[in-house]
């Protein structure tokens, strides 16, 4: 019965990640409607500012929006990609420092895990919109995966494993507070 009850939380943890990944698509289409708003007397198609370009110059082109939009996205993903592997490589010696080399490699693992898991939901949505939804168990599969393979290895402890998992989300979490603090870069 509790393995019952830890199946439907880990499940309610990723519906709370395909609507964390939904908000950011959705955050980044508003910048997209926004950059489209400003360049309003533009067509959507590659043309050229109306700024005239000084003598020696080359002319700037203007992105269209949903190009923008993806980059901003791709850049996104990097920077929480990035953030998880800082995380887990600070996190990692200090838990092997407070606790023992076995946990700590436990906590490594579920943080590996993290960041597969974090890469697959990212693709999953990026291709919103382009493709055909698909079923989202693959990376469910992922996590319930490495904690069977946990709890029958008596070198691994599951608690770690789950809790390096998240760190993907302690990334999330601190890339949002980081970025409600201060305020965005204004292009040049």
């Amino acid at each position: 019965m509790t393995s019952v009850r830890k199946s439907i939380g880990t499940v309610q943890l990723f519906q709370d990640d395909v609507a964390i990944a939904q908000a950011l698509d959705a955050d980044a289409a508003q910048k997209a409607d926004q950059q489209a708003m400003q360049a309003s007397n533009q067509t959507p198609e590659t043309e050229a500012t109306q700024e005239q370009p000084q003598e020696g110059q080359v002319p700037l082109l203007e992105i269209p929006a949903s190009e923008t939009a993806m980059q901003d996205y791709y850049q996104l993903q990097q920077t929480l990609l990035v953030l998880t592997v800082i995380f887990g490589t600070v996190i990692f010696p200090c838990v092997w420092w407070a606790y023992s080399l076995a946990t700590a490699i436990s906590y490594l693992i579920g943080a590996c895990t993290g960041i597969v898991y974090l890469r697959m939901l990212a693709r999953s949505v990026g291709r919103i919109g382009r493709t055909a939804p698909k079923s989202n168990s693959g990376r469910l599969a992922i996590l319930i995966g490495v904690l069977i393979v946990a709890t029958q290895r008596q070198e691994l402890s599951v608690l770690p494993v789950f809790l390096g998992f998240l760190t993907y989300k302690a990334s999330l979490i601190a890339f949002v507070l980081w970025t409600s603090i201060l305020p965005p870069k204004e292009a040049a």
